[in-house]
């Protein structure tokens, strides 16, 4: 059988009052996207760095559950707005710490992407007609190839690039659309790969590259 590279995937927190729940989800067919790709996907709960009744250390629990996974690579999944759910905001920070301390590949998808920016000093700014919608990719020279054209879910948009990325793709109005790491493994994709009705084999391929696989 051939080896599939584990990687964790942030979930996204629904909230549901009749129910007095906060539950983790994750589109299936991000989870299809993943497999399809040649990886072996495994979510990461949000509850790690809550508070418990035993008396343990949050960043102790986190460190413990990510050990014993030891992922090979990290995805930051889309939904929720940075700064919506405190719980999934810090469980993204421990993976991306998690992730620069070990040179883990990583992919940020919409809000990951958005995540990755904050995290490093950048700035979210909002944006008019990128909800339910598709842009064509302008791709920076030298980056490679990209789909030519995306869909769009998000009212948000970076303000600017921070330091230690570069800008690798924008929409045709000058919106970053796609970010990589100038020294890490690192991309953010504003778009949605696995909410395409055909995935994109260039962001398969580009995937499989990131990932090793």
């Amino acid at each position: 059988m051939k080896y599939r590279p584990l990687v964790v995937v942030s979930q996204r927190v629904d909230v549901w009052p009749n129910r007095d729940e906060r539950r983790d989800a994750l589109d299936q067919r991000l989870m299809t996207f993943l497999l399809m790709t040649g990886l072996l996907p495994v979510p990461v709960p949000n509850g790690l760095f809550q508070p418990s009744a035993e008396g343990a250390q949050p960043q102790d629990r986190f460190d413990a559950w990510i050990t014993a996974i030891n992922p090979q690579g990290i995805v930051l999944s889309g939904g929720n707005d940075v700064g919506e759910f405190p719980e999934r905001d810090q469980t993204e920070r421990g993976l991306l710490g998690y992730a620069q301390k070990r040179e883990l590949p990583l992919l940020g998808i919409c809000r990951g992407m958005q995540m990755l920016a904050t995290w490093a000093g950048g700035r979210l700014v909002p944006v008019d007609g990128h909800v339910r919608t598709r842009h064509r990719l302008l791709p920076v020279v030298g980056s490679g190839p990209w789909p030519e054209e995306v869909n769009s879910f998000h009212n948000l948009t970076l303000g600017d690039c921070p330091a230690c990325f570069t800008v690798t793709a924008r929409t045709e109005s000058g919106a970053i659309e796609a970010i990589r790491h100038k020294s890490l493994p690192w991309e953010g994709w504003m778009w949605h790969p696995e909410r395409e009705s055909r995935m994109s084999q260039i962001d398969t391929n580009r995937l499989k590259a990131l990932f090793h696989v």
